[in-house]
């Protein structure tokens, strides 16, 4: 989990660092036309820039997030499970970064986002780590795969193959 997350977090502020000191806020760098272009913007909200005046409630909420992950550490005994909480962690920490020393003030720093799909959300890397992770964390949770590797009795039982068992359906 903590790997997971180091080099979330790493490749979180690289990426940022890259687009900051080689881009002008506001350009837009076509990669892969139409389906992917850089756009270099600062965004003080959360997902689609919403509750931009809410920035410090933002950062309140990533410190408690990593602070619940990190007391998790020493729990999680699956490798899918710290993978899930560790791109968890690395993002809201790539973020939380930018909130605590970014411009215009400690707490309230703006996030440097840069990934743009067509008809989509500008984010980066930390948003996509977080996005994997959450979905990572409900697929775990509906097959029943605890933290610790073990599985409920019940998901196991959902995913007998379709032959399994199918007579008593008949």
């Amino acid at each position: 989990m903590v790997v997971c997350a180091a080099l979330v977090y790493g490749l979180d502020q690289l990426t940022k660092w890259w687009v900051v000191s080689t881009m002008t806020e506001g350009q837009i760098t076509p990669v892969l036309p139409p389906l992917l272009s850089w756009r270099f913007i600062r965004n003080p909200g959360a997902a689609f820039s919403i509750g931009t005046d809410y920035t410090w409630v933002f950062t309140i909420i990533m410190v408690l997030v990593s602070i619940v992950l990190v007391l998790q550490v020493r729990r999680v005994a699956s490798r899918l499970w710290a993978t899930a909480l560790g791109l968890v962690l690395g993002g809201a920490l790539g973020n939380l970064t930018d909130r605590l020393f970014r411009e215009p003030s400690f707490g309230q720093g703006q996030v440097v986002d840069f990934v743009a799909l067509p008809n989509f959300a500008i984010f980066n890397v930390a948003d996509s780590a977080v996005v994997s992770g959450v979905v990572l964390i409900v697929i775990l949770t509906l097959r029943g795969v605890a933290m610790d590797g073990t599985r409920d009795a019940g998901a196991a039982e959902d995913d007998a193959s379709p032959g399994e068992g199918a007579d008593h359906d008949r």
